[in-house]
């Protein structure tokens, strides 16, 4: 007997059972985000269940997004899996109807990011293939080094990290607001040593160094700042910052179509492509 279990959080079997089939389809497990309080209600796995055991599982991501000054509210699907012994039998469709009757109504459009071996399916629901559109500069800077690294190992370390986003004052023409907790599966975790902290700016940057180039996830202050602000911080041997939002600013940055290695944006119920933008990258779910 199958049945649809909506958000499987507080019963620790069935989130033992997420997190197995989520470790055996992406290498991917959620259980230190919960267990260190960061999981919340903006992440809701709607899950099918069979002898208390998920078999697939499709999630909904809460997302309220500023959009040119405009607050959008957002639908993102992500986690979506079936366990190998229950492929083909349109569960994964069964979901996708369950989540669409619940939110369709309540949101500004949903949208998801596909790998390319389920590229024809998505179109059956109504979502279209987007573009997004990265933006880059070249760096010449005299400056030395003046970031701080500052490791992202423990409870104590996330706490301060979280407050500072919850009280960072958003940038950028589309920017993720309120939901720190998103941010953290990312810090915590995968990206314990990418944080910096620019003094000159008051500014915690979360931030990939490669030789002399940046990748600028994002930038986290009380006060308004601009990327140009931070960038001289990483010292002289920077030679080019790729940026993983959309500055507010765009003239001083080359915009070019972003392309992800077996990545594809679709899209439901609003147009993206038009405004030249790309979800940031620490609202990936």
């Amino acid at each position: 007997m199958y049945r649809i279990i909506k958000n499987v959080k507080e019963d620790d079997q069935l989130r033992a059972s997420f997190n197995k089939l989520a470790e055996e389809t992406f290498g991917l497990n959620f259980e230190n985000w919960y267990q260190n309080g960061f999981w919340n209600e903006k992440y809701i796995p709607y899950s099918i269940v069979k002898d208390n055991t998920v078999i697939s599982n499709v999630s909904v991501n809460i997302m309220d997004m500023l959009w040119d000054g405009q607050l959008k509210h957002f639908i993102q699907l992500g986690t979506v899996m079936t366990d190998k012994a229950y492929r083909g039998q349109g569960m994964i469709r069964q979901i996708m109807k369950e989540i669409a009757a619940d939110y369709e109504k309540k949101t500004d459009g949903m949208f998801l990011f596909a790998n390319d071996s389920v590229l024809d399916f998505y179109p059956k629901f109504g979502f279209v293939k987007a573009k997004e559109y990265q933006y880059s500069r070249e760096v010449d800077s005299q400056q030395e080094a003046a970031c701080v690294s500052v490791p992202m190992k423990n409870k104590n370390d996330w706490s301060k990290m979280e407050s500072r986003i919850k009280n960072s004052r958003f940038r950028g023409r589309f920017d993720m607001v309120n939901n720190s907790d998103l941010i953290m599966f990312y810090l915590s975790q995968f990206m314990q040593e990418n944080v910096f902290y620019v003094e000159k700016s008051d500014a915690y940057v979360a931030a990939e160094v490669e030789a002399d180039e940046v990748f600028l996830h994002a930038v986290f202050s009380e006060q308004p700042v601009e990327p140009e602000d931070v960038i001289p911080a990483f010292g002289k041997e920077i030679k080019r910052v790729t940026l993983g939002f959309v500055p507010q600013n765009t003239e001083k940055y080359q915009c070019t179509e972003r392309h992800e290695e077996d990545t594809t944006l679709f899209v439901k119920g609003f147009d993206f492509e038009s405004g030249k933008l790309m979800f940031p990258t620490l609202s990936h779910a």
